[in-house]
C-alpha cells in the first residue's frame, strides 16, 4: 500500500484555463430538418476545465493550490474565477485579459454517452509573460512542486514555458510536464513529462506497438528533453515509467465511462505523491489508482483520497496503511473509522463474525494485527502458526475489512494513537476491564465472541487435546 507523510503539499498549476460545460439530456429523434440527432435537455452544468481541472484534482486530495494562466475580462470568466474561487483554489496568479474569450468546451450527453462537443476559444492577443513569471518568482518557496498543464490553447508559449522550468531548477521545484504538440524541446529540463502513447509516438517519430519500441520511445523522450523521469500513459495498458529502466504499470480500471480529464488526473496525483516525498514508482502506482477511479465516472472528474484508497482496497491483497494524512482525508470524506486489534493467527468463523460485527458500526475498519514477535509475548514460543505476513494477506482478503496495520508492541496503544479511530472495537472477554485505547477515542464497544471459537482450540483439536 502506498505510504503517505502528514505534510499536506502546497502545488502551483500553470496552464491553459477553461470551463467544461456539460448539456444532458435524451435523444429519441432524429431532425426533420437534416440527418442529425435532437437532444432533449434536461439539465446542464459547469465544470472546471483544462489546468482548472488539475487543480481541482488535487483539491480532492486534500492539497494546497494555486492558479496561473489566463481569462477573458468577459461573463464566462468571471463565471470561472468564482467556481475556483468556491473549490477554494487561489486564483492571485491568474491573468484577466481584455479582448480575449475565456476557453469553453461544451459537450452533448445523451444516456451518459457524448454526441457533441463545441468549442470557444480565440487566440492570445498580447501577454506580460514577465510579470507573471515575477509574481510566481514572489510566492515561489511556498511551493513544494509545479505542474504545466499545456492544453496548447496559446498560454505557455516555447519562452514562457522554459523561463518556468529554469526558475523552478534554480529553487529546486519539482516541475511536471502534461505536454501537448511535437516540439518537446519545450519542455526540456523538467523533471518528468506524461504523453499518452499518441503523442509520445508523434514527438519521437516511434511507433509504439510492442515492448522493445515503448523502451526506445521512452528513453529518446527522456534523453532528448534531458528529463529525470518519463512516464507515458497507455490508457487500458496503464503507464510506463523511465528512470535507469522502464517499468510497467498494469491499469487497475474495470470500468471506463469516460477518460475526459483522465490524463489531469494522473498528472494531479503524481505531484501529489512526489510532493509527499514518495518516490516515483510510488507515485505512479497512486497515480494510476487515481486514473482508475475517474474513468469510472462521467465527464471530468476527479478522486478523492478516499475513494483511490478504497478502490485500490477492493482490488488489493495487501492494504497497510501508517499515516496520519489518509485517515484525515477519510475522515474528511464523512467516512467513520472503527479499529480493532488481535493476533487472527488461524481465521475461523468466531473471526468473521467479530470482524463483521465490527464494520457494521462504521465505514472503513482498520485491523491491528500483532506481529510474529508480539505474539511470541503474548501467546508463547510456539506461536503464532502462521508469519505475520500471511496473516495480514488472509485478513486483508475479507470484504469487511479495509485496512490492515501490523504492530510490534505488545498493545496496539501508540497506533491507536496515531490513528485516533472514532470506534474501538473489543472481544466479550474484556467486559470489566480496562480497553487499551479507549482513553484516545469517544467509543469503545464490546462484541461478544461466538463460545468455544478460538485458534487455541483449534490447535489443541489438531493435537488431539480438545475437551469436546
Amino acid at each position: 500500500m502506498i505510504n503517505l507523510t502528514n505534510h499536506i503539499p502546497n502545488i502551483l498549476v500553470v496552464g491553459d484555463l477553461m470551463i467544461d460545460h456539460y448539456v444532458w439530456g435524451t435523444c429519441e429523434r432524429i431532425s426533420p430538418e437534416a440527418p442529425v440527432q435532437i437532444l432533449k435537455v434536461q439539465k446542464e452544468n459547469n465544470r472546471l476545465g483544462g489546468a482548472c481541472n488539475v487543480a481541482n484534482n488535487l483539491i480532492s486530495l486534500g492539497a494546497k493550490v494555486s492558479l496561473c494562466g489566463i481569462v477573458g475580462d468577459d461573463s464566462d470568466g468571471n463565471i470561472l474565477l468564482k467556481m475556483l474561487e468556491d473549490s477554494n483554489i487561489d486564483i492571485d496568479l491568474i491573468a484577466i485579459l481584455n479582448n480575449f474569450h475565456t476557453i469553453k468546451k461544451t459537450r452533448l450527453i445523451a444516456a451518459r454517452q457524448q454526441v457533441l462537443r463545441v468549442d470557444r476559444e480565440c487566440e492570445i492577443v498580447s501577454l506580460d509573460s514577465q510579470m507573471i513569471l515575477d509574481k510566481i518568482a514572489s510566492k515561489i518557496n511556498e511551493f513544494d512542486s509545479i505542474i504545466i498543464s499545456d492544453y496548447a490553447k496559446g498560454a505557455l508559449s516555447k519562452d514562457f514555458t522554459q523561463s518556468l522550468i529554469n526558475l523552478a531548477n534554480s529553487f529546486n521545484k519539482i516541475i511536471l510536464c502534461d505536454p501537448k504538440g511535437n516540439d518537446y524541446s519545450k519542455y526540456a529540463n523538467a523533471t518528468l513529462i506524461t504523453p499518452n502513447r499518441k503523442e509520445a509516438e508523434n514527438a519521437t517519430n516511434i511507433k509504439i506497438d510492442s515492448k522493445d519500441s515503448l523502451f526506445k520511445a521512452g528513453f529518446k523522450l527522456k534523453e532528448m528533453c534531458n528529463l529525470q523521469y518519463a512516464i507515458i500513459t497507455l490508457s487500458e495498458d496503464g503507464m510506463a515509467i523511465f528512470d535507469s529502466q522502464m517499468t510497467e504499470i498494469p491499469t487497475l480500471a474495470r470500468e471506463v465511462f469516460d477518460v475526459t480529464g483522465a490524463g489531469d488526473t494522473v498528472i494531479a496525483a503524481l505531484a501529489f505523491g512526489l510532493s509527499c516525498k514518495l518516490d516515483i514508482y510510488k507515485s505512479a502506482e497512486f497515480a494510476n489508482a487515481a486514473a482508475a477511479v475517474v474513468v469510472g465516472k462521467i465527464g471530468s472528474a476527479s478522486a478523492t483520497l478516499g475513494e483511490i484508497f478504497s478502490y485500490k482496497n477492493d482490488i488489493s491483497k495487501d492494504r497497510e496503511i501508517d499515516n496520519l494524512l489518509l485517515i484525515e482525508n477519510l475522515k474528511k470524506d464523512g467516512k467513520k473509522i472503527v479499529f480493532t486489534n488481535g493476533c487472527f493467527d488461524i481465521i475461523h468463523i468466531g473471526h468473521i463474525s467479530y470482524l463483521k460485527k465490527a464494520k457494521s458500526f462504521g465505514d472503513i475498519l482498520v485491523v491491528g494485527l500483532n506481529s510474529d514477535n508480539s505474539v511470541r509475548i503474548l501467546k508463547g514460543k510456539n506461536r503464532p502458526i502462521n508469519n505475520e505476513k500471511d496473516r495480514a494477506f488472509v485478513l486483508a482478503s475479507l470484504s469487511c475489512v479495509d485496512f490492515v496495520v501490523i504492530f510490534d508492541e505488545e498493545t496496539p496503544y501508540n497506533l491507536i494513537k496515531k490513528i485516533k479511530p472514532d470506534i474501538l472495537v473489543k472481544g466479550g472477554d474484556y467486559n470489566g476491564k480496562d480497553v487499551v485505547g479507549s482513553d484516545i477515542v469517544k467509543d469503545t464497544r464490546i462484541v461478544e465472541f461466538i463460545p468455544n471459537m478460538s485458534t487455541t482450540n483449534i490447535v489443541n483439536k489438531i493435537k488431539g487435546e480438545s475437551n469436546e
